[in-house]
């Protein structure tokens, strides 16, 4: 881990003869190469059309490992060096976002920039190392190419990703990241929030206590978050449904579920009752109005409409546990 961090055991780049050097362009290529694809793979169920482009820009780097190898071959032989990308002190590495699913469309156009940039850079760096021409050329042409893949990228989008399609992809990416993260989180912030108001100011008043109502709050609100956290995740493998990950969803319904009720409860470390209660009250509103803003947001309830459906329920409860902790 330090070496990777710190860079011990990795040789400067200034090191590295032509030899090397071509080695490390070609597993950086063939590298390059495999994650384009692993990207047309990641992306082909809900994009297929940018899958397309994914899979072209693959094929370029193939092109590239393929000349660079010829080179090696006539200059130095069949024998390659195998040196990659993690053995060179300040090389730059490709972060694993490729293995995570779903993949974000934006995000693996974004990463797919900086990969090229980043090949630009190394070509150009690589061609002022070298005093053969042949070589030199070839690193050149490599750097232009790889500055040029932003405009290939843009091409091949034209072609196999049109308005109408990017669009498409946009909503359905919005979609996903709706019913994997958003929904399950409301449905635990909503929980949260509204179930843990009685218990906790049941507690409040009942005591006038602030310790206890606190310990009655964190109580309340870690074991709905874990109880509704597990609930999720175990009710649906998201296969048929597309909801998605349910260690995704249930982590986030059992996160917001545990905050919605850690919101009220927090308060209560302020020794004074009267001022924690006025305080917790405040982060109430602020809780309810949360809930339907996200309402607004993402799922289209009309503000007022949900503004008053959440404040309706939330004010019952209060209610009720106002009036049992007074009883």
């Amino acid at each position: 881990m330090l070496s990777r961090v710190f860079g011990f055991g990795r040789r400067p780049f200034s090191s590295l003869s032509e030899q090397e050097i071509l080695a490390l362009a070609i597993s950086s290529e063939e590298d390059d190469a495999r994650i384009y694809r692993a990207y047309a793979d990641g992306l082909e169920k809900d994009f297929p059309q940018s899958t397309k482009v994914f899979e072209a820009m693959a094929a370029e780097e193939d092109g590239h490992r393929a000349a660079l190898i010829e080179l090696h071959r006539k200059r130095f032989g069949e024998r390659i060096p195998l040196i990659r990308r993690e053995h060179v002190k300040g090389y730059y590495e490709r972060k694993p976002d490729w293995l995570v699913r779903p993949l974000g469309i934006d995000k693996v156009r974004s990463q797919a920039e900086d990969m090229e940039r980043q090949a630009h850079l190394f070509y150009v760096e690589a061609a002022k190392r070298t005093s053969d021409a042949s070589t030199r050329k070839l690193l050149g042409d490599l750097a232009a190419a790889e500055q040029g893949h932003e405009r290939l990228a843009q091409r091949l989008e034209q072609e196999h990703v049109p308005g109408a399609v990017r669009n498409e992809e946009a909503a359905t990416e919005r979609r996903q990241f709706i019913l994997t993260y958003v929904q399950p989180g409301l449905a635990g912030l909503m929980d949260g929030s509204v179930s843990t108001l009685a218990p906790i100011f049941a507690a409040a008043f009942a005591t006038h206590d602030t310790w206890q109502t606190f310990l009655v709050g964190l109580a309340a609100s870690i074991g709905a978050g874990i109880s509704m956290g597990f609930t999720e995740a175990a009710s649906d493998d998201g296969k048929l449904s597309g909801r998605g990950s349910p260690l995704k969803r249930g982590i986030a319904s059992g996160v917001m579920t545990a905050l919605g009720g850690l919101g009220h409860a927090l308060p209560y470390l302020i020794t004074n009752f009267w001022t924690a209660t006025t305080v917790a009250a405040i982060v109430v509103f602020f809780e309810l109005w949360a809930i339907a803003f996200i309402q607004n947001r993402y799922m289209e309830t009309p503000f007022l409409r949900a503004a008053f459906q959440v404040v309706l329920g939330g004010a019952l409860v209060f209610a009720a546990g106002v009036l049992i902790g007074n009883a």
